[in-house]
């Protein structure tokens, strides 16, 4: 049986419309009734789902605890082509999209976390930042363009998706002229079950771009990630092979914009909907850096990869046994009463340091995490400088909740400038 949360002895399904429309209210009803219980997601097999902050840190950062199911000592060899066959991926491209770097664990995963971790050094992330006050100001000044007749303005499509869409593509290496189909392969690569008889072809055209762009980087290097990847694999070929170098550039392509598109979504909503928190931020914009961190403490990451334990263990009360895949509820998780106080509640001025699970934990701690707040930091301080009186264009219930898997987000916020 597969219902909404409640009953401890049901099933959950993550993408249930009940979760969708009210995943704060949902997730406080598990966190009492059943913190650790059976779920599911687009109907696919039961796993677990863990729910209290002490519950899921833990499984972030314990290392019991692993990323691929076949790390756990004594687990049938992967069958890597029944997920992919599912999705109706060709076969020759399923070694470029298996084993990616958050799905992997052990010396491959340090050893391709140290590669990517280039791109995402503080002294790297902080020289981005005039690049980054370029690109919103530019997206500000043709937003206003578009709204100087009084007609609203798409924040998603106008300034939360290109943003970071620019800004990661500019690091890793894509050309302007490569970017613009990204939008359209991510929106299919990020609801996959919904995009099936899509999903070879948008493969195909992805992968094939960026073995296109890796060729054009080998015989003219520039200095982007790309251009690294290929001079560590020049100088040692065990570090980085063509296939890893590939993965690791698609992952970081859809993984380095999506997040930070949908906190800022999220946040402008939060802020609108928290004129109060607004005011202190507009009073005392030194507040900005703190306020986007517990923004991301209230989304949009909604639950992460699953975990495997590798010997039998007990979380939570619940007895678990080995390779078990167990879910990681993130929003959940942040907003657990035993670990803040008033949860639910957006206080620009509370300190959550690096405490909160919104970017994960332990060894698959988001990398590009100090990107996505100094993003979040630049684009709404600029934002809302510019438009102090923006406004939404329709009610907020019409702009529900949307998830797809992993994240809460709004497709469109038609916004007023004023």
């Amino acid at each position: 049986m597969t219902t909404t949360i409640g009953n401890p002895t049901d099933v959950v399904e993550l993408l249930s419309p009940e979760l969708t429309a009210d995943p704060f209210g949902e997730y406080a009803t598990l966190r009492e009734q059943a913190p650790v219980l059976t779920g599911t997601l687009m109907g696919g097999p039961p796993m677990w789902l863990v729910s209290r902050y002490a519950d899921v840190r833990r499984l972030l950062t314990d290392p019991v605890f692993v990323n691929n199911p076949a790390s756990v000592p004594g687990a049938a060899p992967r069958d890597r082509f029944t997920i992919m066959k599912k999705l109706n991926i060709p076969t020759d491209l399923v070694d470029y999209l298996a084993d990616k770097i958050f799905e992997i664990d052990g010396p491959d995963h340090r050893r391709l976390r140290k590669l990517a971790s280039r791109a995402f050094t503080a002294r790297r992330v902080a020289r981005l930042r005039p690049r980054i006050e370029e690109i919103t100001s530019t997206l500000l000044d043709r937003m206003a363009q578009a709204a100087r007749d009084g007609s609203p303005v798409d924040l998603m499509e106008a300034f939360a998706y290109p943003l970071p869409i620019t800004v990661i593509c500019e690091l890793i290496g894509i050309d302007e002229a490569d970017r613009p189909q990204w939008h359209d392969w991510g929106s299919v690569l990020s609801t996959p079950m919904a995009h099936v008889e899509r999903l070879p072809t948008v493969f195909r055209d992805s992968i094939g771009q960026l073995l296109d762009i890796i060729a054009r980087r080998r015989a003219a290097p520039r200095d982007d990630l790309i251009s690294a990847f290929i001079q560590a694999q020049e100088d040692d070929g065990d570090r980085l092979s063509d296939r890893e170098m590939v993965s690791l550039v698609f992952t970081m392509v859809i993984a380095g914009h999506e997040t930070t598109t949908y906190l800022l979504g999220n946040s402008v909503l939060a802020l609108l909907e928290n004129q109060d928190q607004l005011a202190l931020l507009s009073e005392d914009p030194s507040r900005w850096p703190q306020a986007v961190n517990e923004l991301m403490r209230l989304g949009p990451a909604q639950f992460g990869q699953p975990r495997y334990p590798v010997e039998d263990v007990e979380l939570g009360g619940v007895s678990i046994p080995k390779g078990d895949p167990i879910i990681p509820l993130l929003l959940s998780a942040n907003t657990d009463p035993r670990k803040y106080e008033d949860p639910r509640r957006l206080d620009v001025g509370r300190d959550t340091g690096h405490a909160h699970v919104g970017f994960g934990q332990g060894a698959h701690y988001c990398l590009g995490a100090p990107l996505a707040l100094l993003e979040g930091e630049v684009a709404l301080n600029a934002l809302f400088t510019r438009f102090p009186d923006v406004s939404l264009a329709v009610a907020r219930d019409e702009i529900p909740w949307t998830l797809r898997p992993g994240f809460t987000r709004a497709e469109r916020i038609p916004l007023h400038l004023g």
